[in-house]
């Protein structure tokens, strides 16, 4: 079995069908982006990739765990296990400094931060932010603020790698720079990578490319 699968997931909102029977296979370890046009339910799948949101019917399964089937607890602790978010807005919490906002994964699931200390500062150096770990997120720049996301989502080694319009708000070369950052990432941490953009050019980073379509996948 594919380590994602997606069978036959529907979304609804009220009378909004924003997933319509989508069926969907991932491996592990697979770098994809996913495009489409605002309001295709890239967003939405995302989001019931990651634990975020259960689909009105149909089954998400992800390395044989069912989530589907899980309650709200149970998804809290798959996606603190299993998955580290980027969004293109960053949700830092601005009364904390960036250091204990990158550790807060990390104690809400009781983790020894020991080792997670460790590759924060490994990745701060390497992303160029390690002048920011002790600054409050207002007193840092966007772009920062973006790096210091990153690190957060992948603080605790996940095994997916979920990206929401990551460049959104990046002009282009600054775009393609996080499109590559993002992969050599996950490669290095072996996380299945999927990113949602509308961005061509960052779409052409990636070996597999997703596009939904009124809620069902055309390519």
């Amino acid at each position: 079995m594919s380590f994602i699968v997606l069978s036959n997931v529907e979304k609804s909102f009220g009378k909004t069908k924003v997933l319509r029977g989508l069926n969907l296979s991932i491996e592990s370890r697979e770098l994809v982006a996913i495009r489409g046009a605002s309001g295709s339910g890239k967003s939405t799948l995302l989001y019931l990739l990651g634990g975020l949101d259960h689909p009105s019917s149909g089954k998400v399964v992800v390395e044989g765990k069912n989530l589907t089937s899980m309650d709200d607890e149970e998804l809290a602790q798959f996606r603190n296990q299993y998955v580290g978010f980027v969004f293109q807005f960053h949700f830092l919490l601005p009364s904390m400094t960036c250091r204990d906002n990158i550790l807060l994964p990390a104690r809400i699931g009781g983790r020894d931060t020991t080792p997670v200390e460790k590759d924060i500062e490994e990745l701060a150096n390497y992303l160029g932010v390690t002048h920011c770990l002790s600054k409050f997120p207002f007193e840092i720049s966007g772009g920062e603020q973006q790096r210091i996301n990153i690190i957060r989502a992948l603080s605790l080694r996940p095994k997916i790698l979920l990206c929401d319009e990551p460049t959104g708000n990046l002009d282009s070369k600054n775009s393609e720079k996080v499109a590559s950052l993002l992969k050599s990432l996950a490669a290095e941490f072996g996380a299945t990578l999927l990113v949602v953009t509308h961005d061509d050019k960052v779409a052409s980073f990636f070996p597999r490319k997703i596009v939904i379509e009124d809620g069902q996948i055309i390519g």
